[in-house]
């Protein structure tokens, strides 16, 4: 009895094959009218407003009757238009890397592009591999959140070569063709060290960030500006550079062990300047871990505000980046770019940098 039931499924299947997807040509056929004039009126063309409305609704409700559902994937193959969009990262679990993300997502979103999103784990290979990847999907632009792992003039020259619109975010390329957006890095780091010093901080340890990292440059060389201007003496023993490294997230532990070093040092200092958030938290433990209070004995000052910043007992002064912002930027900079290729416009390369700001909180305080 079974094994008939089967049988006879098994034959209903063969009677009714799957239904074929609702052409235009169908619903020209239902409703009477010529395929291009349905075209025209589903597509919503320009000519389309030529078209009377009693047409338009007798159009629509055929196709509605039918089930019609446009084939948007065909579409923008004859248009080479897919409104679709790149986004390489280099570490998803990078607190810096969330916020910008945020920002490029809700940009994208309303400018109705979806994005194809790729996270590089910090690998070289992985990213060449994801760029390989997005290009063979015929992404309208490319969107870049940069380290200084992968983001050499080799790179940057197959995207130039492939003209495919391209922005990178947090680095500053010298490009005609790929546009940037960055953060005031020397002018926040300015604005850092004017605090601890209009607190009466003279004895400042700083951690740089990677000699290898742009904004570690710029960020030192706002401080020596600000030493130039006020004749503040860096003591080129309290200044040490983090190492190069591979994954961002492990400037805490180096952190940690620098300040330690630093401690154990006879030179005395009453604040120190983190390089980032992340460097500034493993500074924070290493006093914790020596029993020095922070900031009563010892001032700290980070770089970015990420999200943990103002969760840290006590909060954590810092600068902040403006990261949503910085995404929505690269997001306006690049549609403008995907529109000027589309209408075959010529376009030059956009360097956008933006302010940072001073956020005072619970680290820093008057040298007692």
């Amino acid at each position: 009895m079974h094994g008939h039931r089967l049988e006879k499924r098994e034959q209903m299947k063969r009677q009714s094959p799957r239904k074929a997807a609702v052409t235009i040509r169908d619903v020209a056929r239902e409703s009477g009218f010529a395929a291009s004039t349905v075209s025209i009126v589903l597509n919503n063309a320009p000519l389309a407003r030529y078209i009377p409305p009693a047409t338009k609704a007798r159009i629509q409700k055929a196709a509605k009757g039918l089930g019609y559902h446009p084939n948007i994937f065909a579409k923008s193959l004859r248009s080479k238009r897919n409104h679709t969009v790149g986004v390489i990262l280099f570490d998803i679990t990078d607190p810096y890397c969330t916020l910008i993300l945020r920002g490029i997502e809700k940009s994208l979103y309303q400018e109705s592009y979806l994005p194809i999103l790729a996270d590089a784990h910090n690998e070289r290979a992985r990213f060449e591999k994801y760029l390989e990847m997005m290009l063979e999907r015929r992404v309208e632009g490319l969107l870049v959140l940069a380290n200084w792992l992968y983001l050499d003039i080799n790179v940057l020259a197959d995207l130039e070569r492939g003209k495919i619109p391209t922005a990178i975010i947090g680095r500053e390329l010298e490009s005609n063709a790929t546009s940037s957006v960055t953060v005031d890095d020397e002018g926040g780091a300015y604005a850092a060290v004017a605090h601890l010093y209009s607190l009466g901080h003279r004895k400042i340890a700083f951690i740089r960030g990677p000699k290898a990292l742009s904004s570690s440059k710029a960020r030192w060389k706002g401080v020596q500006r600000f030493a130039r201007d006020t004749r503040l003496d860096l003591d080129p023993k309290l200044a040490v550079d983090l190492p190069d490294q591979v994954n961002l997230n492990a400037g805490v532990d180096d952190a940690f062990r620098i300040t330690e070093e630093l401690l154990k040092q006879k030179k005395s200092f009453t604040a120190l300047m983190a390089y980032d958030d992340m460097t500034a938290f493993g500074a924070l433990r290493a006093l914790a871990k020596a029993g020095i209070k922070v900031p009563q004995e010892c001032s700290i000052i980070g770089f970015d505000d990420v999200n943990p910043s103002h969760l840290f007992v006590p909060s954590l002064t810092t600068v902040r980046q403006p990261m949503e912002a910085m995404g929505a930027s690269a997001v306006s900079i690049l549609i403008e770019a995907i529109s000027a290729a589309a209408e075959n416009r010529s376009g030059t390369a956009i360097h956008r940098k933006l302010p940072a700001e001073l956020v005072i909180r619970e680290t820093t305080q008057a040298v007692p």
